[in-house]
């Protein structure tokens, strides 16, 4: 077997289409502190709503964020919710013009509702309402959908089935799409829905979880003999070249048609979320067949990949740096310093978990021990600490010629390296008021020298709820003073 860290590195970037039940997921935010007068129920106070690509889009994004160009063939409503559905997909430039409009027929929505306590520590979904039409698609629009998916596989490394059982992967457009792809030499994945596998015949391979292997098959797969028999079963009813059974806690399971079953472990590590992990598998085996890989390679790679996703709260993309963190190929702190799309993307997913996000800034030339202590109680003040540094420009605006004395890319490598801060992202901006609109903390964190000059985006952050919080800073200790030092000047300390 290929080594994984050396695959992720010369993975190439390329095409793979996506065919599936595209939806819009959306999250309404608020807390909770009182029963309504009208009837027995909990009134939630909204404080922000979020939306991301759901369903097969989920794994259309999954792939762009792994580097992939990705094409998604979808149906989408004349509605609200597929106009904001393709307004995420391209914001991760993933090419939709195989999105087919179907009037009449609502785009799938999920719309959650997230409450926390007054704590503020802990968030829980109260309801989700589902606005949905699951059932069979018109015959014209199936043609339509066939029809563009075969434009779609020009060039294509591989296709990636996505049943949601939402109306799209019906018997007819399977077998359909399916054909058109292995006519065209593409392999298909297939990551499936429902009791009856037999509209996946002729995939390359499936890759149902545990409960959807029981399901189809009626065998339980534990254990290498019972994943063997269930993974042969699944072969019978399917015709495809391989089945790869997700085992969650237990790994995976390839069962090859020619060949025996290999089980691959997980590593350990803690599990926070299984949501996502079954989209994240398909989509990073479809990158990897598309790339001419190995399906043993693909599947050792994918269940790395899941080992990170699950890692997550909810469904959230996996990057390769991420990978490469997970197998040691690269120091976690490389992962940290993010640009504003990754860093909006993580919070979102830290949010929805109830994750109390602290926000603070500086210029953080020669970092010494009074950083240090300042960035250690700023994270004390919540569960998340995102800290913005000013860019080289930025810098020699605001201290003149001659600073920093260390480069941005160093400071930011720097300041990832603490434990206690989790995101650096660079600005150079004068000041971070566009970036705490950006981040939408919810404790701002400045040094306690700040107390009569005005803290940026105090405003802002306690009109949504938030406060600021004012650290008492460690005396005697500045960047000027090291400087003076070093030049021979005078220090203060």
């Amino acid at each position: 077997m290929t080594d994984l860290v050396q695959l992720v590195r010369e993975l190439g970037r390329p095409t793979v289409v996506v065919f599936g039940d595209a939806m819009l997921d959306r999250y309404v935010f608020g807390g909770i502190s009182r029963i309504s007068p009208e009837a027995p129920i909990q009134i939630l106070r909204v404080e922000r709503d979020e939306e991301r690509p759901g369903g097969a889009a989920s794994v259309a994004a999954d792939l762009a964020v792994l580097g992939a160009r990705v094409r998604l063939v979808a149906c989408a409503g004349d509605d609200e919710a597929g106009r904001a559905m393709k307004k995420l997909l391209a914001a991760e430039k993933i090419d939709a013009k195989g999105v087919v409009a179907t009037p009449g027929r609502p785009t799938t929505l999920k719309t959650r509702m997230v409450a926390r306590g007054t704590s503020h520590s802990v968030s829980q979904q109260v309801l989700r309402v589902d606005r949905e039409d699951s059932g069979p698609l018109r015959p014209a629009d199936e043609k339509r959908l066939v029809a563009s998916l075969k434009r779609a596989l020009r060039g294509a490394g591989a296709l990636v089935v996505s049943d949601y059982a939402k109306g799209v992967v019906s018997e007819r457009t399977a077998r359909a799409v399916i054909s058109a792809a292995r006519k065209s030499g593409v392999p298909v994945v297939v990551d499936p829905k429902g009791r009856d596998y037999s509209r996946y015949r002729g995939a390359t391979v499936i890759t149902p979880n545990r409960k959807e292997t029981l399901d189809a098959t009626g065998i339980a797969p534990s254990g290498a003999t019972g994943a063997e028999a269930a993974g042969r079963r699944l072969i019978e009813l399917t015709g495809v070249d391989a089945a790869v059974i997700t085992l969650d806690k237990d790994g995976m399971a390839i069962v090859p048609k020619d060949g025996a079953v290999e089980m691959v472990p997980t590593s350990p590590r803690e599990v926070y979320d299984v949501t996502g992990a079954g989209d994240i598998v398909a989509a990073v085996i479809g990158l990897a067949l598309a790339d001419g890989r190995t399906l043993r390679d693909a599947v050792h790679l994918a269940n790395a990949a899941a080992g990170v996703e699950v890692g997550k709260v909810g469904a959230s993309p996996v990057s390769r740096e991420e990978i490469l963190i997970a197998l040691g190929g690269e120091h976690a702190s490389v992962h940290r310093v993010v640009d504003r799309a990754t860093l909006k993307r993580e919070l979102s997913v830290l949010r929805a978990a109830g994750k109390k996000v602290v926000f603070t800034n500086g210029c953080f030339d020669i970092l010494h021990a009074g950083h240090a202590r300042y960035l250690h109680e700023a994270r004390r003040q919540g569960d998340v600490l995102v800290v913005g540094m000013n860019s080289d420009g930025s810098v020699r605006r605001l201290k003149g010629e001659g600073r920093p004395v260390v480069a941005e890319s160093d400071r930011a490598e720097l300041l990832a390296a603490l434990d206690c801060v989790d995101y650096v992202i660079v600005f150079d901006e004068d000041t971070p008021a566009n970036l705490i609109r950006a981040v939408e903390p919810d404790v701002l964190v400045k040094g306690e020298d700040w107390k009569d000059k005005g803290v940026v985006g105090r405003e802002f952050v306690e009109a949504r709820g938030g406060r600021v919080v004012l650290v008492k800073l460690l005396a005697g200790r500045s960047t000027t003073n090291v400087v003076e030092r070093i030049r021979g000047g005078r220090s203060k300390r």
